[in-house]
């Protein structure tokens, strides 16, 4: 792979690029993530039916994600990015599927998280994300709006919810001259749709992982192997 200073470059991040920082996928065996099923942490239907729980395991998380440092894959797209903008900001644009913030904790400034921030929360009625790194794991201390006094809950795209701004993302795409896919599994939509919007408009298209994602066949060239390998050599 090869960037020139005119490329105008799009990337998006999976879970596989913080799975090198030592943050779990979520993805273990028979459904479960991270020992909770799905249906019981990450979805509408949890929240109104237990948003204790729902808190005690996206405070855990807030705590996998503190304890964890960016890697070199990180630092890598926050370098590659410094060099685009010196001809012009706007030739990176990083879109991820993750919540943390090891993206931005390596430099990355033009980033867009389609699936929510962990160290966000929301009123479900105000619905104004705002920064919160707090732990909510005593079910009588639950956080309430301070202006409604309604339920405050994770600023997440959960499983059945619509990810951020895709309009966004979609303009960002149609602009690009190379789109960079690191560590997905082409499974979730509609983040694994990109790479075929991008081949309809004749955008290069290139992946980077340990293992071929399952959108194998709609990328031009193909990486197999870990990102905190394959991206540093991209600055050497």
């Amino acid at each position: 792979m090869h960037l020139t200073s005119h490329d105008r470059l799009f990337v998006l991040t999976g879970a596989g690029i913080s799975a090198e920082s030592g943050l779990a996928t979520f993805r273990g065996s028979g459904g479960l993530w991270n020992g909770h099923r799905v249906e019981d942490v990450a979805t509408p239907e949890a929240w109104e039916a237990n948003p204790a729980l729902v808190w005690r395991f996206y405070s855990q998380r807030r705590r996998d994600a503190l304890a964890a440092e960016p890697n070199a894959a990180h630092k890598a797209l926050a370098e590659i990015e410094q060099r685009l903008a010196k001809t012009n900001p706007e030739n990176f644009y990083l879109c991820t599927q993750n919540v943390d913030d090891l993206h931005e904790r390596a430099g990355s400034q033009r980033i867009h998280h389609m699936h929510g921030s962990l160290f966000e929360s929301r009123c479900i009625r105000c619905d104004q994300p705002f920064p919160d790194q707090s732990f909510y794991e005593d079910p009588r201390t639950l956080p309430t709006c301070k202006t409604c006094a309604s339920p405050i809950r994770p600023h997440i795209v959960w499983f059945g919810e619509i990810p951020l701004e895709m309009d966004a993302i979609y303009r960002e795409l149609n602009r690009a001259t190379t789109l960079l896919v690191v560590g997905t599994s082409g499974s979730v939509y509609p983040a694994a749709g990109l790479v075929h919007i991008a081949n309809q408009r004749r955008i290069r298209t290139i992946y980077v992982g340990p293992e071929e994602p399952l959108n194998l066949d709609a990328f031009d060239e193909i990486i197999l192997e870990r990102a905190t390998v394959a991206l540093p050599k991209l600055v050497e």
